[in-house]
């Protein structure tokens, strides 16, 4: 089960209503026009501030467990298997709320023989999936007297409403909307600038024939990766259609173009798509067949999508809709700039912490978010394109039900950028085939072949970086130069000196 610090005063300010309204307490974004109502918990569960104006609380009848905090009960549970689960949930109304969480049938259900076959009967529950449980055959135990932020938490942030953090963007935050971009403008002027483009999209022949029936007609028996599944669409479709999860599993594929046998570009005969124009040049396409992953198919229900991370190996991306839209909030990265609000950032950037969930974030850190200098947000609707530069942070949120396309690619603007990454950064690689033992050294012998000039001068340009940044160095630790030696190293652009990159 997911356990987590819950926003201070989200939780124990929410006074539980019969008929499932928040009062303006609750101090979320949330105005008088854009108030939405958290329905009652289906078994009755409340926030754990309630049993201070309650006679009556459930977990004084769990005996020695009344020693434990919630999340460490929550944590006990993990351990145990399904009958253990039934047993213990049947001792008690307050150990049968905690047995009923999702999260852990969640898990249950994930190494089972069912979820690794691929394709079975999803019956709207991780719960009732794991256990072939019918709709008639759940029974629902009154929990009325069961306080816990750990249960109570998910059910509010699966019923919090988008509408307040995805509207009223304020103007200075607003992602740049254009209708096109030629080759020369995006990599002279916006290379390094989100925006979204209206018009190419629309051109490609999967805009005009993709939807949920029509990829089921053709590819409901072709299993597709679900982040830590591989599940047949017919069934990730069944699930996302009927899933009540705080954090819906995500469709993210990797090989989509085979197994659809799509046929990627203009130069091909009935192209399926190509990429837009202005992205067009991509130096990874050097490595060939040893290039590391960059194209996804993304399929999700609504309030799926990622957390705030940074796009693998330094790159750049472009992310089409071609069904629903999405909600997009994103932060520049330099040495002089901290990670987004409530993200947090180990010194060598390779573990990033956040919220658990996007709910959890946008309850918690977009007020402050969207003051923060360096942000910008948008909704990229469907048949538009979303840019996302080298090193930016981003969060991404399906508004609705989406189909997109995304690909990752290297600029020349960036290519200093990910020589540096690949060299100062090898433990952070990811993508690349096991085979390929030294990505910067393969990707420099190809670019010395294909790209030479291009190559030469972005070292000299390194070489700049690193001597400006010696000489700062020297200043702040009064070394004159008469001293040889010491123990500092320069690499490439190392320690996140992105803003000194060109």
């Amino acid at each position: 089960m997911k356990s987590s610090v819950v926003p201070a005063g989200c939780l124990d300010s929410v006074d539980i209503q019969p008929s499932g309204g928040v009062p303006e307490s609750l101090g979320l974004e949330q105005s008088a026009e854009s108030l939405h109502s958290i329905p009652p918990h289906p078994l009755g569960i409340k926030p754990s501030g309630n049993q201070y104006t309650s006679s009556l609380n459930s977990k004084s009848s769990i005996g020695p467990f009344q020693l434990f905090p919630d999340e460490v009960l929550a944590i006990f549970l993990e351990y145990l298997n399904s009958s253990t689960l039934r047993f213990l949930g049947s001792t008690c109304k307050f150990l049968y709320a905690f047995c009923r969480s999702d999260d852990f049938w969640k898990s249950l259900f994930i190494d089972s023989p069912q979820s690794k076959s691929g394709s079975f009967d999803w019956r709207g529950t991780w719960r009732s999936t794991c256990l072939a449980l019918s709709h008639d055959q759940v029974c629902r135990v009154n929990c009325d007297f069961v306080f816990s932020d750990v249960l109570y938490r998910p059910f509010l942030c699966t019923h919090t409403s988008l509408e307040p953090y995805t509207t009223n963007i304020p103007r200075a935050n607003a992602i740049a909307r254009l209708e096109n971009l030629s080759f020369d403008e995006f990599s002279g002027r916006w290379s390094d600038k989100p925006f979204i483009l209206t018009k190419p999209v629309h051109e490609w022949p999967v805009f005009k024939s993709w939807n949920t029936e029509a990829l089921l007609h053709q590819y409901g028996n072709i299993k597709f990766r679900a982040e830590a599944v591989d599940w047949t669409l017919q069934t990730y479709v069944d699930y996302m259609n009927n899933s009540s999860d705080e954090s819906p599993l995500y469709l993210f594929d990797r090989g989509f173009v085979d197994k659809m046998q799509l046929r990627v570009g203009k130069h091909q005969s009935s192209p399926s798509y190509w990429i837009p124009e202005c992205f067009g040049e991509d130096l990874f396409a050097v490595l060939g067949e040893n290039r590391p992953d960059d194209k996804w198919l993304i399929v999700g229900p609504a309030r799926s999508g990622s957390t705030f991370h940074k796009d693998p190996n330094a790159t750049s991306a472009w992310n089409a809709v071609i069904r629903g839209s999405k909600y997009w909030i994103m932060f520049p990265s330099s040495a002089s700039s901290p990670p987004p609000p409530g993200v947090y950032v180990s010194e060598d950037q390779s573990e990033v912490t956040s919220p658990l969930s996007i709910a959890e974030w946008l309850l918690g850190f977009h007020a402050e978010a969207r003051k923060t200098p360096g942000c910008v947000e948008g909704v990229c609707n469907e048949g538009e394109v979303l840019h996302v530069p080298s090193g930016w942070w981003h969060l991404v949120v399906n508004l609705d039900a989406s189909i997109a396309i995304t690909q990752n690619f290297v600029p020349r603007s960036h290519l200093a950028g990910v020589l540096s990454f690949l060299k100062d950064k090898s433990d952070q690689i990811s993508g690349f085939k096991k085979d390929v033992v030294d990505p910067y050294g393969t990707f420099v012998e190809r670019m010395q072949v294909d790209y030479s000039e291009l190559l030469n001068q972005t070292f000299a340009d390194l070489e700049k970086i690193a001597e400006v940044r010696k000489r700062k160095w020297d200043a702040a630790v009064g070394n004159t130069g008469e001293e040889s030696g010491g123990g500092f190293s320069f690499g490439f652009g190392g320690d996140d000196s992105d803003e000194e990159v060109p």
